[in-house]
């Protein structure tokens, strides 16, 4: 029987229509409506199972979401219907009436789904009620915002909180009202609340690029995301997101109050006055020390090794305040500083883990399993779209490696040292002509160059993912095949199609599938393209991660620099160069990080 998925169903979109919130209103301003091209047989007996499911779900409608089934049926029938947590009994009823209104029109379509504001009605003739998101999903934005800048600000910064939050509210969905943006996020309620994550994380990148747009919707197999500056649901419908977002800080303070200033005594105390013992590692940016503070509580504390000045003190007090409010499960929260003297320290979150080179590399080598290792090229990909893209200052963080990512008690990925490089000197938007980054993970146009963009962090992040497949270090020239660092060694399999050649050999067989390990080094092969443009954004790479079975364009060939910083491969982009004598970056610049 030929069944057709989510994916051959998206592109039936329907314009949107201006809706305001009534009382008594269904929200039926139709989204997104597509029937499968292909008919179950026998047509008469799928016939009569699918309608005693619509009417099974009738009769639950008023519970705001059903599921019902006729799988033992000679064709079966799955479906589902879930109504928005603010329409009321009578609207969910209404809304699913138009719904399956529409539905009926498939005919013997084997699968076929309505979106509407208010609910989505979907069946199909297999079990589907685990998926989440599916090629196809894509976001709706109409209108203009009076407030355009401040709107956009708002309107992404909601949107971000309810994806983290909702994942972790019973029901799985929320509707919140914050600085004159009204917003709901909801995944359906037979999902996990890691694919509830998933799908919102997808959701988020799509509905970004719609502010300041005033109304904005993300549709997806398994979750609805919307914001708008009119209200569509009731003030009594609201949900307080603030115990499901990270906690407050282990001061007491809330996270909306920024960084707090520590005391240097305490902090000098807290380390056993920044004792080697207590030392949990270096970096280009300074030591790191474990410190357990007066009421119990473990932090750790980077002393940064950057010029005592005046102008770097005050530009030290910006981007803290700058970091303080960068909240994301995926990057290393910062939870205040101290500048007395002339030590300037900042106080993080603990990592129980420390960090995936340790694992990768270390003496903890082979103890990651293939999922979780998946997980954290996921991870990273999240903390650094959120960087990118959807935190409200572009954040690129230059130096994107296995040690700068740390692994808390669960093995979720966190990213550190964000924000930092841009407190070195003679530091411009796109144009650095002072480098921060490590030989083996960095981009060419910005190793040779200086050339500074957000794909410089797509780039190294691309190399991090062949380190987590093959275990083994990108710039390490002692391994075999010898002489060659990890990109180029990827490249040349790739080119012989022998991939799994490159799968570190402590991971189970069975652990994986071979055409997904193959599918995740091609994306990791796409990021590490020499032609800038050519390059993913980590939004991108996030869609490409989740969406499984999808077509992936063909990479190009990185260009590849070793240890002379001479460049090899291909030197036709211009952000490559083929002189070894004028390369501007040397290896003493990398040492040491």
């Amino acid at each position: 029987m030929a069944h057709c998925s989510l994916y051959y169903l998206f592109p039936a979109l329907i314009l949107l229509l201006r809706v305001s919130v009534t009382a008594g209103d269904p929200q039926t301003n139709l989204l997104n409506v597509g029937c499968s091209q292909y008919n179950a047989t026998p047509s008469s007996i799928f016939l009569s199972a699918l309608n005693e499911t619509l009417d099974d779900l009738s009769a639950a409608a008023g519970q705001g979401f059903a599921t019902a089934s006729r799988p033992r049926a000679a064709a079966p029938v799955y479906a589902l219907l879930q109504c928005r947590p603010y329409l009321s009994a009578a609207d969910c009823l209404a809304c699913f009436g138009a719904a399956a209104a529409r539905l009926r029109k498939c005919g013997a379509a084997n699968g076929a789904r309505a979106i509407y504001d208010g609910c989505i009605l979907r069946y199909e003739s297999a079990a589907f009620f685990d998926q989440t998101t599916l090629p196809g999903n894509t976001a709706i934005c109409s209108g203009k915002a009076a407030n355009e800048v401040g709107f956009a600000a708002a309107a992404v910064g909601l949107v971000t909180d309810l994806e983290v939050a909702v994942p972790r509210i019973k029901g799985f969905a929320a509707a919140v009202e914050r600085d004159g943006v009204y917003a709901a996020a909801q995944c359906v309620e037979t999902v996990s609340e890691e694919g509830c994550g998933n799908c919102l994380q997808v959701a988020v990148g799509n509905i970004q690029g719609c502010p300041p747009d005033k109304d904005g919707r993300a549709v997806d197999a398994g979750c609805f995301l919307r914001y708008s500056d009119t209200a569509f649901f009731g003030t009594n419908q609201t949900v307080d997101l603030t115990p499901f977002l990270e906690s407050g800080d282990i001061l007491g303070a809330t996270e909306l109050q920024g960084p707090l200033t520590f005391n240097y005594k305490d902090l000098k105390t807290a380390t056993n006055n920044f004792s080697e013992q207590n030392k949990l590692g270096e970096g280009g940016f300074g030591d790191v020390y474990k410190g357990t503070l007066k009421n119990g509580k473990i932090v750790a504390v980077k002393k940064l090794a950057i010029a005592q000045t005046s102008r770097a003190k005050a530009d030290f007090q910006s981007e803290v305040k700058l970091i303080s409010n960068v909240h994301h499960r995926n990057l290393v929260r910062l939870l205040g500083c101290s500048s007395k003297g002339l030590d300037l320290l900042l106080v993080y979150e603990y990592m129980a883990n420390s960090s995936l080179d340790k694992f990768l590399f270390g003496d903890r080598r082979g103890t990651l399993n293939w999922k979780q290792r998946f997980d954290i090229i996921v991870g990273m990909a999240r903390g650094l779209a959120y960087l990118h893209q959807e935190f409200h200052v572009c954040i690129i963080h230059r130096d994107i490696k296995s040690s700068n990512i740390l692994l808390d008690g669960d093995f979720q990925p966190k990213i550190a040292d964000f924000g930092l490089a841009r407190l070195l000197p003679d530091d411009h938007s796109h144009l650095s002509t002072k480098f921060a980054g490590t030989l083996g993970y960095t981009a060419p146009e910005y190793a040779i160059h200086g050339q500074l963009s957000e794909k410089v962090d797509t780039y190294s992040y691309g190399v991090v993912v062949l380190e987590i497949i093959s275990g083994r270090k990108s710039n390490d020239v002692k391994l075999e095949p010898i002489t060659q660092y990890l990109l180029e060694w990827a490249w040349k399999l790739y080119e012989t199609n022998e991939l799994m050649e490159l799968v570190d050999k402590s991971l189970e067989p069975n652990e994986f599938p071979p055409s997904e390990v193959q599918r995740i080094i091609h994306i990791a092969l796409l990021c590490t393209q020499s032609t800038v443009a050519a390059r993913p954004t980590m939004s991108e790479v996030v869609l490409m991660l989740l969406s499984r079975g999808e077509s992936l364009l063909q990479p190009t060939r990185p260009t590849f620099i070793d240890a002379t910083s001479r460049v090899r491969g291909d030197t036709s982009s211009s952000n490559s160069s083929s002189s070894v004598s004028k390369a501007t970056v040397s290896v003493s610049q990398f040492s040491g990080r």
